[in-house]
C-alpha cells in the first residue's frame, strides 16, 4: 500500500491543489495516513481536524480522519471554522499533538489544501517533501484511532476577547467598526465575536459559501475592499477590517477609506505594545516599509527584517522570543499574550485595543504615518528553473558594486532613493518585486535598477499574476 501525490501540491508552506484535478479523497485519505505516522513516530497521537467553507471540505476533511484513524492517531473534529480556531485547538490544549485544517486560504473556489502543525510547530518545507516521500513508500504505521467531536467555537471567542482585558470600558463604548467576512470561515465566529464587543458593529457576508459571491476573499487586493469602504462611508464608521477566506490574514480600512496595508497595520500594534515591552524584537518580511522598521526604533523596539512565509516567520519567534511579526500579506502573529499564529479576528480585537489606549482614533494613526511612495507587490511568471539562479546572478552581480544589499530572502538594496526587491516566490514560478521611495522621480530610478537587473540575466517584468 503506498500513494503518490501530484507533486505540484507539495509547496512550501502547505498542500494545495485543484479539486478533481490534482487533488481528492484519496490525497486526502494519504495525508491522514502519513501525517498520522510521522507523528505517532515522535510520540503524539490526537490530532485537532478543523476545514474552510469551500463546497469539496467535508469531503476531504472525511477522508483525512480515516487516514489519521488508520495511523492509528485519535482525530478531534472542530468543524466548519477559520484557520486560527484549529491553531487555537491545538495550542490551548496539552492534550493535543498535531493539528490539520483543510482550507484553499484566498484561492479560488475548485482549490482546496491543508495547512499543519506537528507539536506545536508548523509542518511545513522539507517536513512536506518528507511526508511525499514517505507516503510514496508506504511508511505507514497501522491502528484504529478515534473520533471525537467537539465544539470550541465560544471558548475560543471568550480568549480572544481577554485581548481587552484592563482597558477602560468607556473608551471603547463609542467605537464603531465594520467587519467583512467575504463569505468565507471565519463568518460565524466572527457573528459571535462582535455580539461580545463593547461599541457598535455591522456585518458583511458572515454567510459562509464557497463560491464566493460577494468579491474575492483576499483583503490585500484593494478592489476587494471596495463593499468595506462603502460601508464605513455610508456609515461613518471608524475603521473596517476584512478577512482572507480562512481568516488568518487581515485587511483594514480607516474612517476616510483609506487602506492600512500589513506593514502600516504592524506600526500601530507595535507602539501599542512597545508602550509596555521597551526593547522588544518586531519582524517584518522583507517586503515591508522603511517606514515601518524607523517606527519600530522610534518606539524602542528591535526591528527585525525576516524572509516571507508565514512558517518561517513562526520559526523566527519562537528563536528570536519575539513578541510581535507580521507581514506584507496581512499574517500578523501576537506572541504576548497569546499564541504566537497568525489570527485575523484576535488581530481585529488587537487593532480595537490599540486604539483605546493610545487614545487615537484608527484614523489618526493611519495618518500620522509617513507617506511613502511604493509600488504594490509585482508578480510576474519566471521558469521555476531560473526563477532562483536569477536571483543568485543577482547578488553576485552588487556583490562587486558599492551597493547596500540585504540578502535575507532574496535582494533587498537601499539607495539614496529609497530601497527596491527582488525575490523568488517559495510557492509558485513568479519573481516578486517591490520598491518605496519619497518621491515619484525615486520610485522611477529603482524601477530602472529593477528592469536593468532583470535585463542582465535575460528576463522581463511581464504582466503582473495572481497569488
Amino acid at each position: 500500500m503506498s500513494h503518490t501525490f501530484d507533486p505540484t501540491i507539495l509547496r512550501e508552506y502547505d498542500i494545495r491543489g485543484i479539486i478533481g484535478e490534482t487533488l481528492g479523497a484519496e490525497d486526502a485519505r494519504a495525508i491522514g495516513r502519513t501525517f498520522g505516522s510521522m507523528l505517532r513516530e515522535s510520540g503524539g497521537e490526537r490530532v485537532a481536524v478543523g476545514y474552510d467553507g469551500r463546497v469539496s471540505s467535508p469531503m476531504l476533511e472525511h477522508a483525512l480522519v480515516e487516514g489519521l484513524n488508520a495511523a492509528g492517531c485519535d482525530a478531534v473534529r472542530v468543524g466548519l471554522g477559520p484557520t486560527p480556531m484549529l491553531y487555537y485547538a491545538e495550542a490551548s490544549d496539552r492534550d493535543i499533538d498535531g493539528g490539520i485544517q483543510i482550507t484553499g486560504s484566498h484561492n479560488p473556489p475548485n482549490y482546496n489544501g491543508f495547512k499543519m502543525v506537528f507539536q506545536g510547530r508548523p509542518f511545513f518545507g522539507g517536513d512536506i517533501q518528507e511526508l511525499g516521500r514517505r507516503s510514496a513508500a508506504g511508511e505507514w504505521s497501522d491502528g484504529a484511532g478515534t473520533v471525537e467531536d467537539r465544539d470550541i467555537v465560544d471558548e475560543y471567542v471568550s480568549r480572544m476577547i481577554t485581548a481587552l482585558d484592563g482597558i477602560d470600558t468607556e473608551a471603547l463604548e463609542g467605537i464603531r467598526v465594520g467587519w467583512d467576512a467575504g463569505n468565507g470561515s471565519a463568518g460565524p465566529a466572527l457573528e459571535k465575536l462582535v455580539a461580545r464587543l463593547p461599541g457598535e458593529h455591522h456585518l458583511l457576508f458572515t454567510e459562509v459559501d464557497g463560491e464566493f459571491p460577494n468579491h474575492h476573499p483576499d483583503p490585500t487586493v484593494e478592489e476587494n475592499l471596495a463593499d468595506l469602504k462603502k460601508l464605513v462611508s455610508a456609515k461613518s464608521l471608524d475603521f473596517g477590517v476584512a478577512f482572507d477566506g480562512d481568516g488568518d490574514r487581515i485587511g483594514a480600512i480607516d474612517g476616510e477609506g483609506r487602506v492600512i496595508w500589513g506593514d502600516q497595520l504592524l506600526m500601530i500594534y507595535a507602539e501599542d505594545l512597545l508602550a509596555t515591552m521597551s526593547g522588544a524584537t518586531i519582524i517584518a518580511d522583507v517586503k515591508a516599509s522603511r517606514a515601518l522598521f524607523d517606527h519600530v526604533e522610534r518606539c524602542g523596539g528591535e526591528p527585525l527584517m525576516w524572509k516571507t512565509g508565514h512558517s518561517l516567520i513562526k520559526s523566527k519567534m519562537k528563536e528570536t522570543g519575539s513578541p510581535l511579526a507580521g507581514e506584507m500579506s496581512g499574517h500578523v502573529f501576537f506572541a504576548d499574550e497569546y499564541y504566537g499564529f497568525d489570527d485575523a479576528l484576535y488581530a481585529g480585537v488587537r487593532l480595537l485595543a490599540a486604539s483605546a489606549r493610545l487614545g487615537k482614533s484608527v484614523t489618526e494613526l493611519r495618518g500620522a504615518m509617513p507617506d511613502m511612495i511604493n509600488t504594490p507587490e509585482m508578480r510576474f511568471q519566471v521558469d521555476e528553473s531560473r526563477k532562483f539562479a536569477a536571483i543568485e546572478e543577482v547578488k553576485d552581480r552588487l556583490a562587486n558594486s558599492d551597493a547596500q544589499v540585504n540578502g535575507t530572502d532574496g535582494v533587498r538594496v537601499n539607495t539614496e532613493d529609497g530601497w527596491w526587491l527582488l525575490r523568488a516566490s517559495n510557492t509558485q514560478d513568479v519573481l516578486v518585486a517591490r520598491a518605496e521611495s519619497d518621491t515619484q522621480e525615486g520610485l522611477a530610478r529603482l524601477m530602472d535598477q529593477i528592469d536593468e537587473q532583470l535585463r542582465l540575466s535575460g528576463l522581463e517584468r511581464g504582466e503582473s499574476v495572481g497569488h
